[in-house]
């Protein structure tokens, strides 16, 4: 897996402009950052075959996701329940993403639903997973700062 830490100035600028575009032509790429196509593309794969890109992804607009709620649920799971509970947060579609945390809660959970019904759906679903002690909901109402990578 790739490290950020050993990253020089320009591999963190072919990552910034990927971030904002990631289907940027190598020869803009290389243009925008000032150096030759040749090593542009080394560089890029180099950054593809250490991990550090792990690949490449479509960001939907606003318009595109409307009417679909986002929220984010933090769960507590009871000691030695993480893999057990994971498994069973990955068989539900609404789940878009897990990430452990510190703190109060184990687990924070990116769902998106269709409606509020959906939601409430999901909800229980998580809540019915053994291991789960407890849940927060934090329902998302606009986006304000989107630095999606």
């Amino acid at each position: 897996m790739g490290d950020m830490t050993d990253l020089d100035e320009t591999d963190r600028q072919i990552i910034a402009l990927l971030s904002t575009n990631a289907r940027m032509p190598v020869a803009k790429l290389a243009q925008r950052i000032g150096l030759a196509r040749t090593t542009a593309q080394a560089r890029l794969e180099r950054l593809e075959r250490n991990g550090v890109i792990a690949g490449y992804t479509l960001r939907l607009s606003e318009t595109a996701v409307a009417g679909q709620i986002r929220a984010t649920v933090l769960v507590q799971i009871t000691p030695q329940a993480q893999n057990a509970v994971l498994v069973h947060l990955r068989r539900i579609a609404a789940v878009e993403r897990v990430h452990t945390t510190s703190g109060r809660f184990d687990l924070a959970c990116q769902i998106r639903a269709g409606s509020t019904g959906e939601l409430d759906l999901t909800l229980d679903q998580i809540g019915e997973i053994d291991g789960v002690m407890a849940m927060e909901t934090l329902v998302h109402l606009s986006t304000r700062i989107d630095r999606a990578v």
